[in-house]
């Protein structure tokens, strides 16, 4: 039941106005802290039944986190996939869950969590009242302030354990405590003092480090929902030599998921890879021939293509997998094949990713553009503008032409009474007005 901004539809609805919230954060018919948390798809929901067919008696119910359990309908209420539901507890009291699927899936699920249905026992009480959804509501408010509260008290005793989650059961009377730890804890002491502090009922449950990623859940490296918190829920061992048989860089960094054990994609191929390593030699680390000894640089297990290379050699040989072979038997026999260059086969070439050159519009390419203007600017300026403008040629010519008119206009020594020279502008005048008369007389 995801969400409306969800890819998976369905919608988030808020009260009267039906507005779906921005961002998903368990505002409406989610059920859990994400969407697609350990859904099921009821494919037979559209498919018409028998007449005389009576429906499966047992349903799937779910709770906060990954955990689910079976529970009987024995008063036949009529229950959709996400509807809420009140259940007998395996304690006192009861507790509130969402229905995850009914009907005849039911008995898939019982068989492939090897469950007979003569074991089920706990029942469905009724559907819940405006009263038990306050209640569950207000539970489920409480386990963030219950959380941090507890890991203060187990910090206070020095205990050697980190509580992750905190369940409430619905009617507010029992929290389960999930803990994750190296080894053994008393936490005797600890569940007292819990216990006069919250004034319930208390369970401790020690899980794994997967366990504990599935509960919180997050974002793989892929970009989805951790598997384990919305799909897987059986856990297998991951040990190294998947990655080894995958070729895959042995880097804790890059094979490690959230929970700090390695991923669990890591087994979903594998069977690919072990049934395409059937095909490929074993023991052929090294190749002896006439011009060496050529050591293995690398697989391509699903190409069936080997890569030698000979001691100092830049370039690596490719051959198939039906030579290699030869190879290996003639050096079995105490031969020695030629070399490999000669015997070698044109192998398509991998495809390279096409590169597109961008121009470059704003100057990324240089990362300290900036401290180059700053060092220009910080430069001292010459004593002569005019020198470091630029110009080339015509500047030149300026300066020839000004140097010109100074020594035209202006003299170069002061008077013998030791009075500055006139203005430029005043002795150009006075030279006009005693140049005008002799003008009009020889135009006269």
């Amino acid at each position: 039941m995801g969400c409306g901004n969800c890819s998976s539809g369905g919608g988030c609805g808020s009260g009267s106005t039906g507005k779906t919230p921005a961002g998903c954060q368990n505002n409406g018919s989610c059920m859990t802290s994400g969407c697609n948390k350990l859904d099921v798809y009821d494919w037979l929901s559209d498919m018409d039944l028998p007449a005389n067919y009576k429906p499966f008696n047992i349903v799937e119910v779910r709770f906060k986190g990954s955990r689910k359990d079976f529970y009987i309908n024995t008063d036949n209420l009529y229950l959709e996939m996400g509807e809420m539901v009140v259940v007998e507890p395996s304690t006192g009291g009861y507790d509130v869950g969402h229905v995850s699927l009914t009907g005849e899936l039911v008995r898939l699920q019982l068989k492939k969590n090897n469950v007979k249905p003569e074991t089920v026992a706990k029942k469905i009480y009724r559907k819940p009242t405006e009263a038990d959804v306050q209640k569950y509501n207000a539970a489920k408010e409480l386990e963030w302030e219950t959380m941090h509260r507890a890991r203060k008290l187990a910090l206070d005793l020095g205990l050697s354990m980190k509580i992750s989650d905190v369940d409430y059961q619905g009617d507010k009377t029992k929290a389960t405590f999930y803990y994750t730890a190296e080894g053994r804890v008393d936490f005797r002491e600890l569940i007292k003092r819990m216990a006069e502090a919250f004034r319930i009922r208390i369970e401790m449950r020690q899980i794994g480090m997967r366990q504990e990623a599935s509960r919180l859940g997050g974002l793989g490296s892929c970009g989805r929902e951790l598997c384990c918190s919305t799909w897987l829920t059986d856990f297998k061992t991951v040990s190294t030599s998947a990655a080894r048989y995958q070729n895959l860089s042995l880097n804790t960094l890059k094979l490690a998921g959230q929970c700090g054990k390695l991923k669990c994609c890591l087994n979903y191929e594998l069977d690919s890879y072990m049934d395409a390593l059937r095909d490929i030699p074993t023991n052929v680390d090294r190749l002896d021939t006439e011009a060496g000894t050529a050591f293995l640089q690398k697989t391509d297990i699903f190409k069936k293509v080997m890569w030698y290379a000979y001691p100092g050699a830049e370039s690596w040989i490719p051959l198939e997998v039906y030579k290699v072979r030869e190879y290996a038997e003639m050096n079995k026999e105490g031969r020695k094949s030629q070399d490999l260059k000669i015997h070698q086969e044109p192998v398509e070439e991998i495809e390279k990713p096409i590169s597109y050159d961008y121009e470059n519009v704003v100057g990324q390419d240089s990362l300290t553009r900036l401290d180059e203007k700053n060092k220009k600017r910080r430069k001292k300026k010459p004593k002569n503008k005019q020198e470091t403008s630029a110009g080339g040629n015509k500047i030149e010519s300026l300066k020839k032409i000004v140097s010109n008119e100074k020594k035209v206009a202006s003299p170069t020594t002061e008077s013998a009474n030791g009075d500055k020279p006139k203005k430029r502008l005043h002795r150009n005048k006075n030279r006009n007005r005693n140049k005008t008369p002799n003008n009009n007389k020889g135009d006269s």
